[in-house]
């Protein structure tokens, strides 16, 4: 009697609107985000295939775990290979002087150093010969060269791509939380609907749709099931809904959106919750229906396939991006300016992996470690470009075709930063898409003078520094006067703590830098911050650099450093005591040092910029300062302009 009812009420349904598809969607998603909790579970990193992760994850272990051979040949003590040359070749005695190593054999002391076999004349009685020098470390894979432990290896909401899983392993997790997948039931309606495996009579249609829901659900992280079809009856379709809402986390209605007299949906939707829209200005396919029933999404969707088709991927797939934390993503080929320069051999066709952001008009592509066993290069890129085979590379300021992984939305909101190391980058980075959903931030370590030179040539928006002025001992400004003509300011980062990593006990008891000379070191590359300090406290005691062994071998950032020491090719270098406490060693601290974000005045304006400050002000970040250990937060977040001169 009741169905009757209805069906004599609603003849048509005079409510079927046009609303233009964007605003349909941004009305819904707005409703839903309040109330949409996404569930979490944790599984095997190897079931993990295109999950999305809950949190950010941390390496456990570094690789590779021990000083590795990076070639074939033999391990040597480079300072035995010292004054070699083709009119006076030093002989490296077999049993003595030499240990022979395949690729990723282990490098322990005192060999620092691998010869290429093909680089080795062998004499009668076994001995090498050789007709150059091997410089310390060449062809060494230091530990932790490709992964440190402690390191963040992927960020929250990451959807896990086949190179994760392998980097994960590599790093020592077997076990991580990611989303739960969102359970879907799917309904297809209508009397004349039949399964396909039914011999049709006349009147009698195919049901098919609810099968490329399936798919296209499972396709975009949910948990679909399909229901049998039902008949147009109205307390049999409002049963079916009322109990999948109870049991599922969305349900999708197939047919019996329109304004037909049985067209039912619409009513029992409206009756067991709120109706949003019904109606959008699409074609084909206006018949939409965006619902919510006890705080869950219900979508009705239009009969005609293609129309089924054209309003799942408008309405269903970014619903379950909302549910399962998936940001959407689109490969583009774009071109790009290359931030620094790139040799290439003429050999070999080589895909260079790269960090792109946007820097006003122009996209910027920085590239990262090129080797073939960094597998994180691969998991940190944006994207890769090509240099062809007969190429010898191309020059810094070079346009390029780069491959992008990410949507071009999310490098248009990202925030470019280039200079020097920290950790807290890469909170920062985790931060920035979850506090701020839809504004991003990307990294490249070239030392505090590398990231000043980039903002320079507009390459980048934030450049993190900590650049001592001798003269007054104030940090930063003084370079950004004398480097930039443009309006400048400081974003005022952590004072955190420099010193001297060592291992742990402090076996040589090193106190000051005095206490380097003569023990094994490992120096920051040229340009960083940490380097100027250390250049300043040698110059101020005194200390030739050439006394400091392996002051020309350099780490890209803390965290290599630390492990440099960690794994025993190094018994000191300087860093911050993040690092040092990350991989369990000493640290005697030297003093504290502003670690500060340089920016151009024009660029603060900016919206991905403004929350980038945002989150250095926020509790939750302050609160993962203190859990790192070694920072303050006394000024963070507050703006310095740069007077001009």
């Amino acid at each position: 009697m009741y169905t009757v009812l209805v069906c004599n009420m609603a003849k048509r349904n005079l409510y079927l609107s046009n609303t233009p598809v964007h605003e349909a969607l941004e009305k819904y998603i707005t409703a839903l985000k309040p109330i949409v909790k996404p569930q979490t579970e944790t599984i095997a990193v190897t079931d993990a295939l295109g999950r999305i992760t809950e949190t950010a994850v941390f390496a456990k272990y570094c690789s590779p775990l021990y000083n590795a051979a990076a070639m074939d040949g033999v391990a040597v003590n480079s300072d035995i290979t010292i004054g070699a040359t083709e009119a006076n070749p030093v002989t490296l005695k077999q049993g003595r002087d030499f240990v022979v190593v395949d690729t990723g054999d282990p490098i322990k002391n005192p060999c620092d150093a691998v010869i290429m076999a093909e680089d080795l004349i062998e004499t009668e009685n076994g001995d090498l010969q050789i007709v150059e020098p091997a410089a310390p470390w060449q062809h060494v894979r230091p530990i932790g060269e490709d992964i440190v432990a402690g390191e963040m290896i992927i960020p929250s909401r990451h959807k896990i791509r086949p190179i994760d899983i392998g980097v994960l392993l590599a790093g020592g997790i077997t076990k991580i939380s990611v989303i739960k997948k969102p359970t879907v039931a799917i309904f297809p309606t209508g009397t004349e609907i039949i399964e396909p495996d039914q011999e049709p009579k006349e009147g009698d249609i195919i049901e098919s749709n609810s099968r490329m829901f399936e798919a296209m659900a499972k396709q975009n992280g949910a948990a679909p099931t399909r229901f049998a079809p039902i008949a147009d009856d109205y307390d049999r379709l409002k049963n079916a809904i009322d109990k999948a809402i109870d049991e599922y986390d969305m349900v999708i209605v197939n047919a019996g959106s329109s304004a037909g007299t049985e067209d039912f949906t619409v009513h029992i939707l409206r009756e067991l919750g709120e109706v949003l829209v019904h109606g959008v200005a699409i074609k084909p396919g206006k018949p939409v229906i965006l619902a919510i029933v006890k705080g869950k999404p219900v979508i009705g969707l239009p009969g005609y396939p293609v129309s089924a088709y054209i309003n799942f991927e408008n309405f269903v797939i970014p619903v379950l991006g909302l549910m399962n934390g998936e940001m959407q993503t689109k490969n583009n080929t774009v071109r790009a300016v290359v931030s620094r320069r790139l040799v290439s051999s003429l050999k070999h066709k080589e895909y260079v992996r790269v960090k792109v952001g946007k820097v006003e008009d122009k996209l910027v592509a920085s590239p990262l470690a090129r080797g073939a066993g960094a597998a994180m290069s691969l998991v940190r890129a944006d994207g890769f470009c090509v240099i062809e085979q007969n190429s010898e590379g191309v020059e810094a300021g070079d346009t390029v075709n780069v491959e992008l992984y990410r949507d071009l939305d999310e490098i248009d909101s990202t925030v470019v930063a280039i200079g020097s190391h920290d950790l807290i980058l890469d909170v920062i980075a985790d931060l920035m898409p979850t506090e701020f959903p839809g504004n991003f931030l990307t990294s490249t370590h070239l030392g505090s003078m590398g990231g000043l030179m980039a903002l320079k040539r507009g390459e980048a928006h934030i450049a993190p520094t900590h650049l001592l002025n001798e003269t007054d001992g104030v940090y930063n400004v003084a370079y950004l006067k004398k480097m930039f003509t443009q309006p400048m300011a400081l974003i005022k980062g952590v004072n955190r703590i420099q010193g001297i990593i060592v291992k742990k006990g402090n076996p040589l008891d090193i106190k000051t830098v005095n206490d380097l000379v003569g023990v094994s070191y490992i120096n920051r590359q040229r340009g960083a911050g940490t380097r100027v300090l250390f250049d300043y406290l040698l110059k101020k005691e005194g200390i030739e650099p050439d006394s400091i062994k392996g002051y020309d071998r350099e780490g890209a950032t803390h965290m290599a450093v630390a492990a440099a020491i960690a794994g025993d090719s190094a018994d000191a270098g300087m860093g911050i005591l993040s690092a040092a406490k990350a991989l369990n060693l000493d640290f005697i601290p030297v003093g504290n040092e502003e670690y500060d974000f340089a920016v151009p005045v024009k660029y603060l304006k900016l919206p991905h910029v403004q929350k980038f400050i945002e989150v250095l002000r926020s509790d939750v970040f302050k609160a993962k300062l203190e859990e790192l250990g070694g920072y303050s937060a006394d000024n963070i977040g507050k703006i310095v302009y740069i007077d001009e001169e």
